[in-house]
């Protein structure tokens, strides 16, 4: 049987179905590109901020951390930057770690939902197809495997919705990891910069 035959006989559920993998996909490509900005060079730089900030001017530090293009550049520029205006460095950390952090974040709840969502539509595809199985069996008495073949084709969307739901949570899991290795950078970014900041003014 064709993957498009298959699609059919799953029924009007399998849209739904496309779509939610669709929608994985994207959202997977998209957070794995913004992962990457955010944690490019994350390692290096947070070396090269414990010595800048030992003895260099805090304006140089601030122009380092601004041309570094990833989330603990942002962390520590925003920290650097209320020194040198003689603003609270801990409230500027604070704020600019929960920005990154709402970035990180950002669609990864939809994964989560897309885990629960997809098998439970499959379930659905499924009920629908088995009823309309049991009423061509109730017209067409006498011929079983009119129903047992009307079973299996709605079966077919919740193996897809299983399917589904797999992939979606691998994508989760894995950017869930990334998640939390990211905030950890974030944290120790804070953390060397407080304590480098912490009562420091220009």
């Amino acid at each position: 049987m064709e993957l498009t035959e298959l699609f059919t006989k799953g029924g009007a559920v399998m849209y739904l179905l496309l779509i939610c993998s669709v929608a994985v996909t994207a959202i997977g490509i998209e957070r794995l590109v913004f992962y990457h900005y955010a944690g490019n060079n994350a390692d290096q730089f947070l070396e090269t901020l414990q010595i800048k900030l030992r003895g260099e001017d805090l304006d140089k530090v601030a122009d380092f951390c601004h041309a570094e293009k990833n989330l603990p550049g942002n962390v520590a520029f925003a920290g650097v930057l209320a020194a040198i205006q003689k603003e609270n460095v801990e409230t500027a950390l604070d704020i600019a770690y929960n920005e990154a952090a709402m970035k990180l974040r950002a669609r990864l709840n939809y994964l989560s939902m897309t885990v629960t969502l997809s098998p439970l539509l499959g379930l659905l595809g499924t009920i629908a197809g088995m009823i309309e199985a049991f009423n061509i069996f109730n017209l067409q008495s006498g011929q079983p495997l009119a129903i047992t073949g009307g079973i299996g084709e709605a079966l077919i969307a919740t193996a897809t919705g299983l399917c589904v739901a797999i992939f979606a949570l691998i994508v989760h899991t894995y950017f869930a990891q990334r998640l939390d290795e990211m905030l950890s950078k974030l944290e120790k970014t804070a953390s060397i910069v407080l304590g480098a900041l912490g009562g420091k003014v220009k």
